[in-house]
């Protein structure tokens, strides 16, 4: 009889917020950027520069910690972790390690097997290191310290996941989160999220965890469900050859689909923590911990309960749009326009979506405007064009962000509504195919179909098709 094993599973997830500026200084925190061009003395580690905490670095990882149903740590202070690294230019990292700022939270997760709590064990402030670029042609390693000094949050859970699906959840379910507060654009691929999976097996209904790993490099959410049905599978294939797992940090190679050890794992006492000297303890009032509350966005949660409700909208369209905080404000902000949440929900859903995947983009890169998308779904709306217009100008409105109004006049696109020039039109087409009028007579529907479509074609798409009809029928 083989043994049944059930995979436990923590997660680290580090988020670089969205500050302009620096955790202790100045220096811009923009991606990109020529190497060690967003750099000063401070953030590269120089003898005798002073960290200043940035006040809007506290901020947000308080909203992040209240939207995560954290209790907010009244009086936290900063540590310093010690270890010796090229890209970590002061030799220590400025981190959270006796008092974070925010501890005991949650979220809720949704999964085919239901909703399930996933602990937050803490949240806490650090800066980020710089970055090693290994040059092959001179076969030497520089650093790059523009990201040195970028802060971060780390949110460390509980480990309450027993599968990959649950860790996509929770990833999926803090990424918005974080969205919706304007914390972090959360963009895996540049790094501005990043998550190291603690994974351990063990006999199902054992009591004790089995010894575990930490896997880092994963950059999407397919690398990690990949490198985690990749790591229970080996820590199982050990156990059951009766060997032991290493406790260790293992880098998971994607395009392999295997993971190598990196280094064995260091316990907390390994970086010689103490209290920060340079840096104040801080206090975080009643008051402050109110006012950040009072600006609490609403979140994706409660947005779908709202768009249900006040706009009668399906819940499959909801979750659609309140998937990304640039399509919900697009939606909301286009509805207010024009006051059509159905026929706006609908351009979003389908012909936005559609354009999104063929460029292999996501709603964050959407670039155009509501009011655009509200005057296109009243043309529309208006019959002033007709559908096979709408789509095209659509497309232009994807792309260049144009007036839809100034581009329909400019390139006389409105629908023909005048019915002296239609029934000419018409009356051409049906002297030019004797054939299909006698099809028709003779019982065929589908020859209207042929007439309705030549007519268009000599109008140039611009017809009112059900005025096409209409007239068709009459005359024929």
């Amino acid at each position: 009889m083989s043994k049944q094993y059930e995979t436990v599973i923590g997660l680290e997830v580090h988020v670089e917020l969205a500050t302009k500026t620096k955790i202790f200084c100045s220096c811009s925190t923009e991606f990109g950027g020529a190497p060690n061009t967003h750099t000063c003395p401070v953030c590269t580690g120089m003898p005798g520069s002073l960290p200043v905490l940035n006040k809007k670095v506290v901020e947000y990882a308080m909203a992040v910690g209240l939207a995560t149903n954290c209790q907010i740590t009244r009086h936290c202070k900063f540590d310093r972790k010690n270890y010796f690294y090229p890209d970590n230019p002061q030799n220590y990292q400025i981190s959270q390690l006796y008092a974070p700022i925010c501890r005991n939270g949650y979220v809720e997760i949704e999964t085919e097997t239901g909703s399930k709590k996933i602990g937050i064990h803490e949240i806490h402030m650090e800066e980020d290191a710089g970055k090693l670029i290994h040059d092959e042609w001179e076969d030497c390693s520089l650093v790059d310290y523009n990201r040195s000094g970028v802060p971060l949050i780390e949110i460390v859970s509980e480990p309450d996941m027993r599968s990959a699906e649950e860790v996509i959840a929770y990833l999926d379910k803090l990424r918005l989160i974080i969205q919706y507060l304007g914390a972090s654009d959360c963009k895996l691929q540049e790094g501005s999220m990043r998550a190291d999976v603690n994974l351990s097996v063990r006999e199902v209904g054992a009591k004790e965890f089995g010894t575990r790993t930490e896997m880092k490099n994963l950059n999407s959410f397919k690398a990690i469900g990949r490198a985690i049905e990749g790591e229970r599978a080996r820590q199982i294939e050990l156990l059951e050859e009766g060997k032991q797992v290493i406790q260790e940090t293992r880098r998971w190679d994607d395009n392999k689909e295997a993971s190598h050890a990196m280094r064995s794992k260091e316990d907390a006492q390994d970086y010689r923590y103490f209290p920060e000297p340079d840096l104040v303890p801080v206090d975080i009032s009643e008051e402050w911990i109110e006012e950040v509350r009072s600006r609490q966005p609403e979140l994706r949660t409660e947005k779908l309960i709202r768009y249900k409700e006040e706009f009668d909208i399906p819940e499959y369209d909801a979750k659609i749009l309140t998937s990304s905080k640039q399509m919900a404000d697009l939606f909301e902000a286009a509805t207010a326009l024009c006051g059509k949440p159905k026929k706006v929900s609908n351009w979003l859903m389908v012909e936005t979506m559609r354009l999104l995947k063929e460029n292999g983009q996501e709603p964050e890169d959407l670039k155009f405007s509501p009011e655009h998308l509200a005057k296109l779904v009243e043309l529309a709306d208006a019959g002033t064009i007709n559908s096979t217009v709408a789509k095209e100008v659509f497309e232009h409105i994807f792309y260049e962000d144009i007036d839809p109004e100034a581009y329909v006049e400019e390139k006389g696109l409105k629908t023909v509504n005048d019915e002296g020039a239609l029934r000419e039109t018409i009356e051409r087409v049906i002297a030019a195919n004797p054939q299909s009028v006698a099809d028709y007579k003779g019982g065929k529907e589908k020859a209207l179909g042929f007439l309705v479509g030549q007519t268009m074609k000599e109008m140039k798409g611009k017809a009112n098709p059900a005025m096409v009809n209409q007239i068709l029928r009459e005359l024929l």
